[in-house]
């Protein structure tokens, strides 16, 4: 039975909490495979603007099926303006090359308006650390290090993929670990026999690092091998403001880091694109379906397909499964236990609106 404070006890209007797996940008140079011993020289990888004339190829309406309509349409001049990035021709291989902070407090807020509210929640979370741990998340996490996963479109079709981890301190890399990235897969996470050990002192350093008991910084390069003169895919920026006329502008822009009026600046992936990739560890949601791992969202949110797989009427939402936890003790259960841990790694603003 709760007890009557318990019962009395109301999820905070004011609840946000800090990210706790904390990347950088990842910065895109190029340079040969085999001189990936002298990367850190190798020529940043530069984005251009490429003009092309299209045809028409978009799904037409009922009306417009007549062909002398088609033909005339066809007529019409598809022209874009669009950034690409691509590997020099004498180069066949794509350096990414970011850090990733693990920070300490999981579970603990960054601002919270009810110290009732704050102290059940961290009764919560202790009881998580000292009896589930962080041990199952910080696998995870180490795996989709090792495997690439972050690379998204880059790791498609690459030749070869090696990630590089090393746990920095004072500047200096006290650990390094290797990996061959296609060795792995990216629907479970078993690391392969070659590499079981380094995933697992990969994820020891994480672990450490979010239960606060050192401080985790790790970088990690990772090449792929995509052939001389390839395409690569740094993010592409979200433009909202397109003026009253889009004549004239790009239809895609990709992402430049460093650019300045003397300098181009190099193609990168957003941090919040690899933070994605890291926290893809929910195999924990309703009717998986064989799509495999999932980014850690409260309403398990895939925005490719349009569809949230942790629906609050199936009551495997975050904020059903949170309140249930500190609220009104009821403990989930341990996969959902890692989940809810993962949202609070995640950050974010979870506070109960006062308005209905």
């Amino acid at each position: 039975m709760a007890t009557k404070n318990t019962a009395d006890l109301k999820t905070a209007s004011v609840l946000a909490f800090e990210r706790k797996l904390d990347p950088s940008d990842a910065v895109f140079s190029s340079g040969l495979w085999d001189d990936r011993a002298h990367a850190k020289a190798w020529p940043a990888v530069l984005v251009r603007e490429k003009s092309v004339r299209g045809t028409i190829s978009n799904r037409l309406k009922t009306k417009d099926m007549d062909p002398a309509k088609l033909d005339a349409e066809i007529e019409k001049p598809n022209l874009q303006t669009v950034d690409v990035a691509t590997l020099p021709p004498e180069a066949d291989t794509l350096q990414a090359r970011f850090t990733v902070r693990v920070l300490g407090g999981a579970g603990v807020p960054s601002a919270c308006n009810s110290a009732a509210y704050q102290q059940k929640l961290k009764t919560v979370v202790d009881s998580y650390a000292n009896s589930a741990g962080f041990a199952t998340l910080a696998q995870r996490y180490a795996s989709n290090l090792a495997n690439g996963r972050f690379l998204w479109r880059n790791r498609v079709g690459a030749e070869m993929v090696e990630v590089q981890v090393r746990h920095l301190q004072g500047g200096q890399a006290v650990s390094t670990w290797t990996f061959n990235a296609l060795d792995f897969s990216l629907r479970q996470f078993e690391a392969p026999a070659a590499s079981t050990n380094d995933v697992a002192a990969l994820a020891k350093v994480i672990e450490q690092g979010l239960a606060g008991q050192q401080y985790a910084l790790l970088e990690v390069i990772a090449f792929a091998r995509v052939g001389a003169g390839q395409e690569v895919f740094p993010s592409q920026e979200l433009i909202l403001d397109k003026g009253s006329s889009t004549a004239g502008q790009k239809s895609k822009t990709l992402y430049v880091v460093g650019k300045t009026a003397k300098q181009d600046g190099a193609a990168a992936i957003h941090s919040q694109k690899l933070g994605n990739a890291i926290r893809t560890v929910d195999t924990w949601y309703p009717d998986e379906g064989g799509l495999g791992p999932i980014a850690v969202e409260p309403y398990g949110s895939v925005t490719s397909q349009g569809k949230a797989y942790r629906q609050p009427k199936d009551k495997q939402d975050f904020y059903t499964l949170l309140d249930g936890w500190v609220i009104k003790d009821q403990v989930p259960a341990v996969d959902q236990q890692h989940y809810v841990m993962a949202n609070l790694i995640r950050g974010g603003v979870f506070g109960e609106s006062g308005k209905d």
